[in-house]
């Protein structure tokens, strides 16, 4: 007996659509009672998940335009009473916001004698460095060019022509999202060591979910993919998957993977509960460690959504839900880094081609 057929809906009201034999409500509570399955008796997915099938989807990915733009922190994170440092792909990086809110970023060096900026003092819109109170701000100064910044109302971003080297964009390629003042949104970043793509590919292998992660996943069927040779109509993964709320309580949702720009892999749930809820995954290339392997972050923003009376009250929480959101998305990437540090250890040192 497929693990399927051991679900019992507990109140699941108005079918309002079918896709791939499941169906969806429209109102009621969207939960199901599961009779618990040995982990070893879920249905194998491994022949599926065609190795030829997910790197085509990386590849197409890999060709989309991003407009040189790479995700720099959470939009939270950048403030207008002190600066922000980070380093992409090897250059150190500042940020800040002057008293209109704007986000602004430029190198990390100092152009006087090369002190961190990320230690000086924000003071009237502008960076005033610490070592020899130099006073820099988005105009620039000799020797120093700002870099074009974009902030999108969850995420800052830089725009670093000269490491992505394509025709730059004004904007950052982005996917739908739900109106900011209607959802809850929590960034989360972690860091491993692997590439971008290793990233990208962990995450266009949806197959992996129920295996991998038993304890947030069950009952997940790909119902959807993209052909492995050539281009896709709708380039995307359709997936039905049920997200467990305790060993027997469910939630089932429709949802899809796709990519909108070469470093970002974007979740929208379809149908279910949380329906345009979006979680987007985003590889940003840090550099190189010590021993010259390359380092890349996972920034996963998760914007959450519903149409729920009850979500207006949520909103309200969303202080103390921020934290149980980046804990959650956290748990999985824990894993989910060991899958793409390993695929990056196997085809650099070609014991695996892809």
């Amino acid at each position: 007996m497929h693990p399927r057929s051991s679900i019992r809906a507990v109140r699941f009201r108005a079918p309002v659509s079918e896709v791939g034999g499941m169906r969806w409500g429209e109102r009621g509570i969207p939960i199901q009672l599961r009779r618990s399955v040995p982990w070893t008796q879920q249905g194998p997915t491994w022949r599926d998940a065609k190795p030829g099938l997910i790197e085509a989807a990386l590849k197409r990915a890999q060709a989309r335009p991003s407009g040189n733009w790479y995700v720099l922190a959470a939009s939270s994170e950048v403030r207008d009473d002190r600066p922000l440092g980070r380093t992409i792909a090897g250059i150190e990086i500042v940020a800040w916001r002057t008293p209109d809110g704007r986000v602004h970023a430029g190198p990390g060096e100092c152009p006087h004698l090369g002190a961190p900026l990320c230690r000086a003092a924000v003071h009237g819109g502008a960076l005033v460095c610490r070592w020899h109170g130099l006073s820099l701000d988005e105009r620039g100064a000799a020797g120093w060019d700002p870099f074009p910044a974009h902030d999108d109302g969850v995420l800052a971003w830089v725009r670093l022509n000269a490491v992505g080297g394509e025709q730059p964009l004004d904007a950052p390629v982005l996917p739908p999202r739900p109106e900011t003042t209607a959802s809850i949104d929590a960034v989360m970043t972690l860091t491993g060591r692997c590439e971008p793509e290793d990233v990208v590919a962990n995450r266009l292998d949806p197959w992996h979910g129920a295996w991998f992660h038993p304890y947030s996943f069950v009952d997940l069927r790909v119902v959807e993919a993209p052909p492995d040779d050539g281009d896709a109509a709708a380039d995307r993964f359709l997936v039905e998957v049920s997200f467990r709320i305790s060993r027997r309580v469910v939630v089932p949702v429709l949802a899809s993977f796709s990519c909108p720009e070469p470093r970002t892999v974007v979740m929208h749930i379809l149908d279910g509960e949380g329906a345009n809820s979006v979680v987007e995954t985003h590889a940003v290339p840090l550099g190189t460690d010590d021993g010259g392997h390359p380092r890349t972050a996972v920034i996963e923003a998760t914007i959450a959504h519903s149409d729920r009376k009850g979500f207006a009250v949520a909103r309200n929480a969303a202080p103390a839900m921020r934290p149980l959101m980046r804990l959650a998305a956290r748990r999985l990437w824990r894993d989910d880094l060991a899958y793409a540090e390993r695929r990056y250890e196997l085809r650099t040192t070609g014991r695996w081609s892809g």
